[in-house]
């Protein structure tokens, strides 16, 4: 280790922390040098242990606190989730939002050298709790019982979950249901090391406007024991399941679903509202996990498009067509392009299923799409994007730079790649009017915002 860090491995200090990562850490400096302390909080006082040196940063562990932050929660004494995924579940709800709130704020700033962009205060829920409606949780075995829940922090030591509180109890009710008629009926578990075991994953997904829930089993083997026995007793625990689905991922893999799915009992489908928009669900589809959230996501993004009737809109990074019907109703015509050919497939019927008329959608990379769509004459007056959390490719920024819609709407889940993109897009001749973040996973670090810029 070098000599000339202001800490060593091991050494215990005291540190005011100053900011938080974007993971959710507590970021300390000490001689300015950054000390990152999971479960610190900003303007807190206290006493760490220093775990990790490398040459830009450190890791700490917290050891005592001296001064609390306002907006710290006591967990042991709180009904909060104490499982897996919920990063800030030790700050109040109003402080998390805040954080993310600032963190848009500053990345705008930082990279997007954005200076004068609106940002509005950020949107948060009024019930931050079981708003997820969807589940994939892997399953193992101990003491000889099959257990169900989440990966240990980086580990893949399984920690047994009754109840997660961010997701809907519906979908809670279900993977308890499912994980104790297998035990009961002796299916047992895959096993990571030997891939060996059959039960690698229960997934649930809930339809929460319409009340329908689907269960994906999702297995090593092709074949299931006890097959129609545990279809029976899955349709008699759960009075509001519509689809039993059978997934098969024989490889050895971190990847959860496999190639081949069969429906075992009801429908291929479920079916769930956004506002008026009707969509249809299988075990594959992507599909927004906060549908309370996804709506006024959705709505920002239509009131920035500020649709009259006449427009030609194109949706790159379509998906399934979410953010394009909803588009279709206020547009004159909406062109959605995604790379994947399933999810165009989902589009289209969505479409079909709510008798929209006015959406066309083609299957390819949007650097590709859209410039043929622009030689045929179909250029865009409101191009919208929603990229994946990698940001938008850089030919489908130049591609917009040179078609010139004179408005781009941004719906992004990474405030790191929006900044990155927006100052691309102000280079090329748009000028970012407003920003709307939006907390979409109360308890995680993740935020998503909207973005809308006008051509200059």
């Amino acid at each position: 280790m070098s000599r000339s860090l202001p800490v060593n491995k091991n050494e215990y200090i005291d540190v005011v922390f100053e900011d938080l990562t974007h993971d959710g850490a507590g970021v300390a400096k000490v001689d300015g040098y950054p000390l990152f302390v999971p479960n610190g909080l900003p303007g807190e006082k206290a006493k760490v242990k220093v775990i990790k040196t490398g040459k830009g940063y450190g890791i700490g562990r917290l050891i005592e606190l001296y001064e609390k932050s306002p907006y710290r929660v006591d967990i042991a004494s709180s009904e909060k989730n104490k499982y897996g995924g919920c990063q800030l579940e030790h700050i109040s709800y109003e402080g998390q939002l805040k954080y993310k709130e600032n963190q848009v704020r500053q990345v705008l700033t930082r990279i997007g050298k954005l200076e004068d962009v609106v940002v509005h205060p950020i949107l948060g829920m009024d019930n931050p709790w079981h708003y997820r409606n969807k589940a994939q949780v892997p399953v193992g075995e101990k003491d000889g019982k099959l257990i169900a829940g989440f990966f240990k922090l980086r580990s893949h030591e399984i920690v047994d979950t009754n109840e997660s509180l961010i997701q809907l109890p519906e979908i809670n009710d279900a993977v308890q249901a499912v994980k104790e008629i297998c035990d009961e009926l002796g299916i047992s578990a895959y096993q990571e090391e030997s891939h060996k075991g059959v039960l690698r994953h229960i997934m649930a997904r809930f339809g929460k406007q319409t009340g329908e829930l689907m269960v994906v089993i999702i297995t090593r083997t092709a074949d299931l024991p006890q097959k129609n026995k545990l279809v029976e007793k899955i349709v008699a625990q759960l009075p509001k399941v519509k689809s039993i689905v059978h997934n098969v991922n024989s490889k050895r893999t971190n990847v959860i679903m496999g190639e081949k799915t069969t429906v075992l009992w009801g429908n291929e489908v479920i079916y769930d509202f956004i506002g008026d928009v009707k969509f249809a669900i299988s075990a594959l589809s992507f599909y927004q996990v906060n549908p309370v959230q996804t709506k006024v996501l959705y709505d920002k993004a239509l009131e920035f498009a500020d649709l009259s009737g006449e427009e030609n809109v194109i949706d790159a990074y379509c998906g399934i067509g979410t953010i394009s019907l909803f588009l279709a109703q206020k547009a004159r015509k909406v062109f959605g392009v995604e790379v994947v050919p399933e999810a165009i497939e989902d589009a289209r019927r969505n479409a079909e299923l709510n008798g929209i008329s006015n959406a066309e959608f083609a299957a390819g990379e949007a650097e590709v799409v859209i410039p043929k769509w622009y030689k045929e004459g179909n250029a865009a007056d409101v191009l919208v994007v929603d990229p994946p959390r990698k940001g938008c490719d850089e030919a489908l920024l130049q591609t917009i730079i040179e078609m010139k819609p004179k408005k781009v709407v941004y719906v992004s889940c990474n405030p790191a790649t929006l900044a990155r993109d927006l100052r691309i897009l102000e280079d090329g001749g748009y000028k970012t009017a407003e920003v709307q973040p939006v907390d979409m996973f109360p308890m995680t670090t993740h935020v998503e915002a909207v973005a809308w810029l006008e051509l200059v």
